[in-house]
């Protein structure tokens, strides 16, 4: 069992002892805490949206949830089964106090997480999220009188708002895209995007469809994370139907990728390095991504004339570098799309239509399209820990011993090599370390994350 609290959220299992894993209990507390912090921040807005991922939990913490924010005095507008973007694009159109997401993202069907939002339709900052914190260890909540307990409403609206919303920004080009007439294949992975994606790629005039794992149950076919190992079946059947490419979303659908025509994987890295190279030809200025991502968005970014900027790993951070830099296109190397200008949250809905606007206008196939970027291999990797392991002392025992070269610890540890990198950091929602290193040849991306495994090794 596992219970993670971060700036991602409160993150667990399902079941076990309370504090222990995500049980009944501990929505509550947090949920409890949340509502207590948003009523702090504004007492007059006692508005919240909430709306789930659809695995196999939610229905139960949906309910907790609802209950818990009622019994503090605040409205919930519920969206049920949506996705975390639609979610933060309802915060600000419904002008909410905030918004929970009920979602664990890319993990597996145990787990499930309270994904918190500011009135912006934003993930919390850490500030917030240690003062949240506080208040929950302290239980420091003052629930209402049964005659100001909150109401409840039900909003099916939101699907077809965002919708609208993706296929009339300015720069998604529909005419385009039905134009180039696509076959597509879709990995829905039992959630969400079963509905939201085609709903989207009809709006958009895409007739050939093909949905694999539609069934919204939450029962995930495989594992949900949008990897290579675990898109053989969407590879498979691009391949076999002569699709012109697949799509794959996680859970909550803020998570991008693509397959191309021959089953190869266009590479999640590079749907931001796609999608900016489109945005930037129309829009010059600025990117973000975290430093865990490929060096290639920089090289399209110079070549635009533009300025890329890294930031500390978690949307949080990678927003807040946005806007510090004025960027028109930023996200994460994982998929996760950011269009500023419609909303500051990985979004794989708008990632799609500027993606097809981009491949349609190219009329390349896209595999064609993947060519024509430069090629870095990321060797990602991960090492698991037990409890009790100092992390802080690692990382101080590897900076020693390479401390000839050049070193950033703005968020873990960062090492260059000439032109190749690793990044070693522990990660805002699971209980590892995660070892990702960056090279123009796979093998030597391989071989130095391999070398920093073995040093973290002996090191434990």
């Amino acid at each position: 069992m596992a219970l993670i609290k971060s700036i991602s959220g409160i993150r667990g299992t399902i079941g076990g002892r309370p504090g222990e894993g995500l049980s009944p209990l501990d929505v509550v507390k947090f949920t409890a805490a949340y509502g207590t912090w948003l009523l702090k921040q504004n007492a007059e807005n006692k508005k919240v949206v909430i709306g789930r991922d659809a695995r196999i939990s939610g229905e139960m913490v949906r309910n907790l949830v609802v209950s818990t924010l009622n019994g503090l005095g605040i409205d919930v507008v519920d969206l049920d089964l949506s996705t975390t973007p639609t979610v933060e694009l309802a915060v600000t159109m419904e002008n909410a106090a905030g918004g929970i997401i009920l979602t664990a993202s890319h993990n597996p069907r145990e787990w499930n997480a309270l994904k918190l939002l500011n009135a912006k339709g934003e993930f919390i900052s850490g500030a917030d999220g240690a003062e949240l914190l506080d208040i929950a260890a302290k239980e420091d909540f003052v629930f209402a009188d049964v005659s100001k307990l909150g109401t409840y409403q039900r909003n099916d609206s939101y699907l077809q708002k965002h919708v609208d919303l993706v296929v009339n920004y300015p720069l998604v080009d529909v005419a385009a895209i039905r134009a180039a007439n696509f076959k597509i294949v879709v990995d829905a992975v039992n959630s969400t995007g079963a509905t939201y994606i085609p709903a989207l790629l009809k709006a958009l005039g895409v007739e050939e469809v093909t949905v694999l794992f539609g069934e919204v149950n939450g029962k995930f076919s495989h594992n949900p994370e949008p990897l290579p190992e675990n898109l053989t079946a969407l590879s498979n059947e691009v391949n076999k139907s002569q699709a012109d490419l697949g799509i794959a979303v996680d859970p909550d659908v803020d998570r991008l990728c693509f397959v191309c025509e021959d089953g190869s994987m266009f590479g999640e890295e590079y749907t931001l390095v796609a999608v900016a190279d489109y945005v930037l030809k129309h829009r010059k200025g600025n990117t973000v991504s975290n430093m865990s991502s490929t060096q290639a968005l920089k090289d399209i970014t110079l070549k635009n004339g533009g300025e890329y900027h890294p930031s500390a790993v978690g949307e949080v951070n990678v927003v807040n570098k946005m806007k510090a830099v004025n960027a028109v296109i930023g996200g994460e190397g994982n998929g996760g799309i950011i269009v500023p200008d419609l909303h500051y949250g990985r979004d794989a809905l708008i990632g799609i239509g500027l993606f097809l606007s981009h491949l349609a206008q190219s009329k390349k196939t896209i595999k064609a399209l993947r060519n024509s970027y430069p090629d870095y291999f990321i060797s990602k990797n991960k090492i698991e820990l037990d409890k009790g392991i100092d992390v802080k002392e690692i990382f101080e025992k590897i900076k020693g011993k390479y401390k000839n070269q050049p070193l950033n610890t703005e968020d873990g540890l960062k090492i260059e090599f000439d032109k190749d990198w690793v990044h070693l950091r522990t990660s805002n929602t699971e209980p590892i370390i995660r070892i990702y290193a960056e090279s123009r040849n796979e093998t030597t991306a391989d071989n130095i994350a391999r070398k920093i495994m073995q040093d973290i090794k002996e090191f434990i």
